[in-house]
Order: structure tokens, then sequence, then C-alpha cells
């Protein structure tokens, strides 16, 4: 019998890029419950961390082009300033499934690093008032924590204003 091949070797592609670049990250695992309506704020709780260091990545679609967005989990995307972020008229969330195959991963696992096709990214201001945030590493249950200024430089992203709540 031919032995199945480790994907990674247990890494995602959001740890691989994070130490191909030689970026200072810690990572952590926490148990996730599928019944829970909010990754993010599941995520804030499990790490004993409050909700505005935790960031989620979300895919929009501004003008005909997949977008990310990276807000804390304790507000909401304002779809109106993404799309002035980006030079952009309209934007909209994402279909799904067009995210989860654009992204390689799945929703609520979704990480602004390691993208199979690497997206436009934004990553909202009020990062910068941290000297670490957590994002998805790339599967549910598992964040990376880094800097604002790595997670900039790293996704090319553009910061702005655009959570809200």
């Amino acid at each position: 019998m031919a032995k199945k091949k480790q994907k990674n070797a247990g890494g995602t592609p959001a740890t691989v890029a994070l130490a191909a670049a030689g970026t200072a990250y810690t990572l952590h695992a926490y148990e996730h419950d599928p019944a829970t309506p909010s990754y993010g704020e599941e995520a804030a709780e499990a790490l004993g961390v409050t909700p505005d260091r935790v960031f989620k990545t979300l895919v929009a679609d501004v003008d005909g082009e997949l977008t990310v967005a990276v807000v804390p989990v304790a507000g909401q995307l304002d779809l109106k300033a993404l799309a002035t972020a980006v030079g952009g008229k309209r934007a909209a969330m994402a279909d799904p499934a067009a995210a989860e195959r654009t992204t390689g991963y799945v929703r609520g696992g979704i990480s602004p690093l390691g993208q199979r096709k690497r997206l436009r990214t934004v990553l909202d201001s009020s990062a910068s008032g941290h000297d670490t945030i957590c994002v998805s590493a790339g599967r549910r249950g598992l964040e990376v924590e880094l800097s604002p200024a790595d997670l900039t430089a790293l996704t090319s992203a553009v910061l702005a204003p655009i959570g809200r709540g």
C-alpha cells in the first residue's frame, strides 16, 4: 500500500508563508466548536484577548475583482469604505464558494496569508494601534499572532478605515 503524503507536514499555507518569509509570529491553537455562530469571537474568547485584537478575513467583490478585507471581529466591514480604499465604486460580499476556491481556504478559516491566488488586501487601520494582532492561520481553531506591520508587508495591504462598530 502506498503511503499518503502529509499536506504541508501539519502546517498550513499561511504558516509556510510566514516561515519562508522569516517573519516572527506565535501560533495559537484552540478547540473549535462547529456550532459557534461567530468564528472570530470564539477565537478571541479561546485566546483570552479582546475582540479588537482578533481580525477576521473577509472576501468581497469590488467592481468584479475579489478583494480581501481584514477587520476586527468586534465590528463589521464597511463595504463602501472598502471600495473607496481600493479606488472602486461598488463592493459586495463575495460568493463563499468563489472565496474558498480562490483563496484555497474554507470559510471560517480563510487567512490573509498564503492564499492560492494572492488577492488585493486592505487591513483596517485600527490594527496599527496594537503591537500584535491575531488572524486566521488557515484553518478553524488556529490563529497566528503577528505585528500589523508584518501582516501589511507580507500581503502588500493598504491600511484604511474599513471597519465599523
